[in-house]
């Protein structure tokens, strides 16, 4: 693992990260021409079987070993009464994680994959960013790095996803930061009118409080730890070159700090679903992603990726699985 102490050394590593296997890509596109199918009849579910061969450099590949890794960090900013809940949920919906009794337990075990659930500093919350950063640079690359080393490398897939109260705030202040534009701030867990307008005025204030920042700054500024790991271990899956599928609106919130620094950053990542949260539909057009599923979610947790797991294991079933015309013997025609 290389040395993420500071901003620089994290802007060199992810510079050095490697891209897809270009002659699996190919073969993968090639035995894909010769199923049992019309050209194209699958839709979507070719690019994406070709783009996860191209990745695992594997041009008949299966998903066997999937991860899901969930994130928790607490938010000084919750003290702007941002959130329908307070900030203990956070350390109950832990326990409840490592109970096995939340809803991105059942998914991942649906999914085959194996959970992770990684706590930082849940006694300490960030700072207030309404009246400065929210993180050091220090406090920030820590987290980067946790989320960086926590991928399993001998994974084949990997969702992060995140519990924090607050951290809907802090990922509408990002995308505002980095973006631009009004209205990101959503309802998140479900506040009121009056909720709103706290989130509203909350992320208003923190732009005025951290100005001119952008990529990693910005994550450092106004995001959370768990935001900050959710990007580490997205750059730290690319390090494998194991593909990525994208959570809700906070995880891609954290994949928007990364694309800043360098749209190609997010090429091994799949956004797994259209959340509820208002303004996600935005931040991921404004990433090039499209989304796998549209089910009205909001949960978080990286519970709609989870889910997603099932569209790219379908996937690879039907581009793996499946016969070629020669091998089966039928007419292609």
């Amino acid at each position: 693992m290389p040395e993420l102490h500071d901003f620089a050394a994290i802007r060199t590593a992810l510079a050095d990260l490697p891209g897809p296997d270009t002659a699996a890509g190919r073969d993968a596109a090639a035995r894909n021409g010769q199923l049992t199918k019309p050209p194209g009849a699958l839709g979507r579910l070719e690019e994406l079987a070709q783009w996860y061969a191209g990745w695992r450099g594997d041009p008949r590949p299966e998903i066997a070993a999937p991860q899901v890794l969930v994130f928790a960090g607490n938010h000084g900013v919750a003290a702007q009464g941002v959130s329908a809940f307070p900030a203990e949920v956070t350390i109950q919906m832990v326990a409840n994680f490592r109970a096995g009794g939340a809803a991105i337990n059942q998914l991942a075990r649906l999914a085959g994959a194996r959970m992770d659930v990684h706590e930082l500093e849940l006694d300490r919350p960030t700072a207030d960013f309404t009246r400065g950063p929210a993180m050091t640079e220090a406090e920030a690359c820590l987290a980067f790095a946790t989320g960086w080393t926590a991928v399993a490398p001998d994974a084949d897939l990997v969702v992060a996803g995140e519990m924090g109260i607050a951290n809907t705030t802090s990922a509408a202040a990002i995308a505002t930061a980095i973006l631009g534009g009004e209205n990101w701030a959503g309802r998140g867990t479900g506040v009121d009118d009056v909720g709103l307008a706290r989130k509203e005025a909350a992320i208003a204030a923190g732009l005025a409080a951290n100005p001119g920042r952008t990529g990693l700054e910005v994550l450092a500024a106004l995001g959370g730890r768990e935001i900050a790991a959710m990007a580490g271990a997205v750059a730290g899956a690319r390090a494998h070159r194991i593909p990525v599928i994208l959570d809700g609106f906070i995880g891609s919130a954290a994949a928007l700090t990364l694309w800043a620094e360098s749209p190609a950053t997010l090429d091994h990542c799949l956004a797994g679903h259209l959340s509820a949260e208002g303004a996600h539909d935005r931040m991921l057009a404004a990433m090039g992603k499209t989304p796998l599923l549209s089910l009205g979610l909001r949960l978080g947790e990286g519970s709609g990726a989870a889910l997603a797991i099932q569209v790219l294991k379908g996937a690879l079933a039907c581009h793996s699985g499946m016969a070629t015309f020669a091998e089966a013997g039928v007419s292609d025609g």
